[in-house]
């Protein structure tokens, strides 16, 4: 699973498997220029890809609520998806799955791009340095807030995450990997590219989905299946940064970060600064669950 992008990986582009240096879009597609299009992140573990039903669903909501409409049916990108891995020889995998608008005209109409355009990558990836499971991470709160559910609805995983990376930028700054951004109530959102939980006297609490969150798949699976297997309930409840910062403990999810604890939000240390042990419970739960049979729906 760790690693970076190696040369010569076969890349599924709009029906075929090109090599990576072939891959290309059109300049005029309003993926590159709007962010117009949407994507998902996808882990594969030991052969079977986690929760590829669930992020499939996700995915094909997303196009709907742009309207964009894919150039193939999920039962195809599934076939697709496997096709790709194949290809490049994986058993422990990152996909990237991405439908775009296509190609355009240089103006904003989305429906004067007649083709959709459809990518999968598999490769392996690292978000995350291994120390930083065992010891935890710092993190920064971001100045910059999470674009309000009303302005664009965070359900959709969409190419335009500008928002995202600005506040990844003020990480970058302060020389951490990730950054708690919240929403224009104070209240805590989500980080850059993860959600976020925390825990308080063994209770573990995150952020609904009215706080302006992307309903993270590994989140769900934390919440429905990692934490209710280790003897635990998630709850659901807004929160204000004063609460996150007085927590036991403080851990994060994704797909490429999987389960990770957090240590230190700016300079307030969490718990004892050490990797919780609820924490560590879950992520031990999590990677033996991938391990051994990881569940693709």
């Amino acid at each position: 699973m760790r690693g970076t992008l190696s040369t010569m990986k076969k890349v599924w582009l709009n029906g075929e498997l090109v090599d990576q240096d072939q891959a290309t879009v059109s300049v005029f597609d309003h993926g590159l220029l709007y962010g117009d299009g949407c994507f998902e992140g996808i882990r594969m573990y030991n052969g079977r890809i986690l929760k590829l039903g669930a992020h499939l669903r996700r995915m094909y909501q997303s196009a709907e609520k742009i309207r964009l409409k894919p150039a193939y049916d999920p039962d195809a990108i599934d076939r697709a998806i496997r096709e790709t891995i194949a290809a490049n020889g994986l058993n422990d995998a990152y996909i990237r799955l991405i439908f775009t608008r296509g190609a355009g005209t240089l103006g904003l109409h989305p429906f004067k791009c007649p083709t959709p355009g459809t990518i999968i990558i598999a490769d392996t990836i690292q978000l995350y340095p291994e120390e930083l499971y065992e010891n935890g991470m710092k993190v920064v709160v971001a100045e910059r807030p999470r674009i309000p559910i009303r302005c664009l609805d965070p359900s959709v995983k969409s190419l335009n995450y500008l928002n995202n990376i600005m506040a990844k930028i003020e990480a970058i700054d302060a020389d951490v990997l990730e950054a708690i951004m919240l929403n224009i109530d104070g209240q805590v959102a989500e980080c850059t590219g993860d959600n976020i939980f925390l825990v308080k006297d063994g209770r573990i609490t995150t952020p609904p989905r009215e706080a302006g969150i992307l309903m993270g798949i590994t989140r769900q699976f934390v919440m429905d299946e990692i934490a209710p297997a280790c003897g635990h309930v998630v709850d659901e409840e807004l929160f204000p940064l004063e609460t996150l910062l007085h927590a036991d403990e403080v851990f994060l999810t994704g797909t490429a970060a999987e389960i990770i604890g957090v240590s230190q939000v700016d300079e307030h240390t969490i718990g004892n600064g050490q990797v919780g042990p609820i924490t560590r419970q879950l992520i031990q739960e999590f990677r033996n669950q991938t391990a051994e049979n990881a569940p693709e729906d």
